[in-house]
């Protein structure tokens, strides 16, 4: 499959939404990610569906919107009403996967099940059926920033022998500490869409420059 490169917004400059994801987009963007949270499961508090719903004005690519909070169930409607493509939860937060994930496609949402680093690649396994995405965690979430977490790369070799064996066209997505250095040791275990943050936003020579150096490693 394709490469798809996903600019997380959290590291974009929000007095310029609009135009940073237009010069995402003009710089080879694929996808557009979001990262919502909390304040409880993370120590973090970001954006809402509003931020989705500007987005959505913004571009016409993917919206990957990922949900860092406690009881997203509550939630799915907001956010796939505001304009989410694929809409991603936690199994630490969801006691009942398979539940969420089917009420995300009743929504008409593409569906993805998220795991932290700590958490074993057996949880997910019995609700890769229902799943369009699978997103591994290569930082503790909450900020971006962070030093992407070598140890997390067997878990993304797990994770795609489980999709391989069991549902080939999920895609495998890592998110955390991605930048020139670590992109090409995600991909050579089996990811294949990248969220990126600061190495896009805040890449010194611009937003072009932070994607062509990612590329460059691919």
């Amino acid at each position: 499959m394709s490469i798809i490169i996903a600019p997380s917004i959290l590291s974009a400059d929000f007095t310029q939404l609009g135009e940073q994801i237009r010069q995402a987009v003009e710089s080879g963007a694929d996808w557009i990610h979001v990262d919502v949270m909390d304040g409880h499961f993370v120590p973090n508090i970001s954006m809402g569906p509003f931020i989705v719903e500007a987005c959505r004005r913004a571009t016409d690519l993917p919206l990957d919107v990922h949900l860092m909070i406690e009881k997203p169930e509550r939630y799915l409607e907001n956010f796939i009403s505001a304009g989410a493509d694929y809409l991603t939860v936690h199994i630490e937060t969801c006691p009942e996967m398979d539940r969420t994930l089917n009420r995300i496609h009743e929504l008409g949402c593409k569906a993805g099940i998220t795991l932290n680093p700590a958490t074993g690649v057996e949880k997910i396994e019995p609700y890769l059926k229902w799943a369009d995405l699978v997103l591994v965690m290569t930082v503790q979430p909450g900020y971006s920033g962070q030093t992407f977490l070598s140890e997390v790369l067997p878990k993304i070799s797990q994770v795609r022998k489980l999709i391989n064996e069991i549902k080939p066209g999920v895609l495998l997505e890592v998110d955390g500490g991605i930048n020139p250095e670590t992109i090409r040791d995600a991909y050579d275990q089996g990811a294949r869409v990248f969220v990126a943050a600061s190495a896009i936003y805040k890449h010194p020579q611009g937003i072009q420059a932070g994607f062509d150096s990612l590329l460059e490693r691919l």
